[in-house]
């Protein structure tokens, strides 16, 4: 299994804190049979700056040490980048890391309260230059919360989306649980990671919302969730599902004539 999303990197964000919490972690990822994980530290969201330098040493020492204890993991540099106007700029100039190798996809976080007006228009100068937004847990997003169709023009024009695997089991309540299959269920969003940060209250949790994803949706998005995942990661092309509107939750009229 492969996890796009994770601060597993020890003492540079709000993740682990240090070796022993870090391997801690890898402990719970390694039972879940998570076998690949994107090592993703915050960027640019107000409070860390992690930079890509620095994140493949890190990674690069971290990989040594999971070696050494013979633990069953393979890492990879990333980075959570929380969306900036200067973003097109520091990725022309080999700041910004990739989900993959050839530079295709990118992880973009929005700010929790709202998504910039400028969204829109970064988005596109992405794309015409051959890269493509992946957008971190959408779900978690006050705009979208409020209307989840506020995601749609995105995923139409060609961003993809990462639910987190809390978020869907209930960890976050159950409003962000059903919107996660609501935002499922409309073809909104394209795979599954855990963005643990610990091994408490934000841990994997992938095991479980994989088996909820099997018994809503069925194996066959199991596996083209996993698909993507990988896919994500070498770089390839993702194969989509047609995007959809959300539908409107029902309300029940306890005053409707009989």
């Amino acid at each position: 299994m492969i996890d796009l999303h994770c601060h597993l990197l020890p003492g540079i964000d709000d993740g682990a804190r240090t070796l022993e919490d870090s391997l801690a972690m890898a402990e719970v990822a390694v039972a879940e049979g998570i076998t690949h994980i994107l090592v993703t530290p915050h960027h640019k969201n107000g409070k860390y700056e992690n930079v890509k330098a620095d994140i493949v040493t890190y990674t690069a020492e971290l990989q040594e040490e999971f070696d050494r204890r013979k633990i069953g993991l393979t890492l990879f540099p990333g980075q959570e980048v929380r969306i900036y106007g200067e973003l097109l700029t520091d990725v022309e100039n080999d700041e910004i890391l990739f989900t993959d190798e050839e530079n295709q996809y990118v992880l973009i976080e929005f700010p929790t309260l709202a998504i910039p007006l400028y969204a829109e228009s970064l988005f596109f100068q992405m794309q015409q230059k051959g890269i493509t937004p992946v957008i971190v847990h959408p779900e978690r997003n006050q705009d979208i919360i409020a209307d989840p169709n506020v995601l749609l023009p995105y995923i139409e024009k060609g961003a993809l989306a990462q639910v987190t695997a809390s978020s869907y089991i209930g960890v976050f309540g159950k409003d962000i649980a059903e919107l996660s299959s609501r935002l499922i269920e409309a073809n909104l969003v394209h795979v599954l990671a855990s963005d643990a940060h610990n091994t408490r209250g934000r841990s994997f949790h992938m095991q479980e919302a994989f088996a909820k994803l099997e018994k809503e949706f069925g194996i066959e998005k199991v596996a083209l969730f996993q698909q993507t995942a990988k896919d994500l990661l070498n770089g390839d092309i993702v194969q989509t599902e047609a995007p959809m509107e959300v539908q409107k939750k029902k309300r029940f009229n306890f005053f409707k004539r009989r």
